[in-house]
C-alpha cells in the first residue's frame, strides 16, 4: 500500500463510473457539504449525531482519526466520488464503510453506506458496494461481511440482495433512531468460495 502523507486523497478503488476514495483532513469542507445537503434526507433513518456533526472542525478531527483507523485495521471510510471529474475537486455522492474489523476466528466487518440523494436509483451504490466488497474479501481477508437496514427501507434491501447479501433475520430494538428503538433486518454476505 502506498505511503500517504497527511493531506493526499487516496483513491484505493475505482469502478467504471467511481472512485472511491480516502480523503484527507483539508477535505473536511467537502464531506461537511455532502451531510448538510443530504441532512433532512436521512434524519428519520439515522441516529443522533454528534452535537458539532455538521461542523468543519469535527470532519477535520473525523477524517484524521479515519485514515488511523484504517491503519490500525480498525475499519475502513471511503467516499464516493464521480470518475468522469478530477479527484480533488470533484464532489462526494456517496460513502462506504467497514467498522468494527474483527479478526481471529470472526474475520468481519460491519458494512454501512449512503449516496447522495440526487443519485439514487442509477446502480452507484450496487456498483461501489461490489468494490468494496470484493476488497474486504479479496485484499483484507474478511471471511464474512454484515449489514443491517430498517425493515421498511427496500431500496437498501433490494441493492444488497443483488449483491448476494442472505436475510438473517430482524434484531429487535436495535438502534435509536428520532427517539423510537427501531427493528433492523440483519443480511450478512460470505466470501465466495467459503460459503458452505
Amino acid at each position: 500500500m502506498p505511503a500517504m502523507g497527511p493531506d493526499a486523497v487516496s483513491s484505493l478503488l475505482s469502478t467504471e463510473r467511481l472512485h472511491l476514495v480516502q480523503l484527507p483532513p483539508d477535505a473536511a469542507w467537502r464531506v461537511l457539504a455532502y451531510h448538510e445537503a443530504n441532512r433532512e434526507h436521512v434524519s428519520t433513518v439515522s441516529p443522533a449525531r454528534p452535537a458539532n456533526f455538521f461542523s468543519v472542525t469535527y470532519w477535520r478531527t473525523r477524517l484524521a482519526q479515519d485514515r488511523e483507523d484504517f491503519r490500525l485495521d480498525l475499519s475502513l471510510r471511503v467516499f464516493l466520488l464521480p470518475r468522469n471529474q478530477p479527484v480533488q475537486l470533484a464532489p462526494i455522492i456517496g460513502n462506504v464503510s467497514l467498522t468494527n474489523i474483527r479478526r481471529g476466528p470472526f474475520q468481519s466487518a460491519d458494512l454501512g453506506y449512503g449516496l447522495d440523494h440526487h443519485h439514487e436509483g442509477l446502480g452507484l451504490m450496487t456498483e461501489a458496494l461490489r468494490a468494496v466488497c470484493d476488497y474486504a474479501f479479496n485484499v483484507m481477508g474478511l471471511h464474512r461481511l454484515q449489514a443491517n437496514h430498517l425493515p421498511e427501507n427496500l431500496r437498501s434491501a433490494a441493492v444488497l440482495k443483488r449483491l448476494g447479501f442472505q436475510v438473517e433475520g430482524i434484531a429487535r430494538e436495535l438502534l435509536l433512531i428520532d427517539g423510537q428503538w427501531r427493528d433492523h433486518v440483519l443480511n450478512a454476505l460470505i466470501a465466495p468460495g467459503r460459503r458452505r
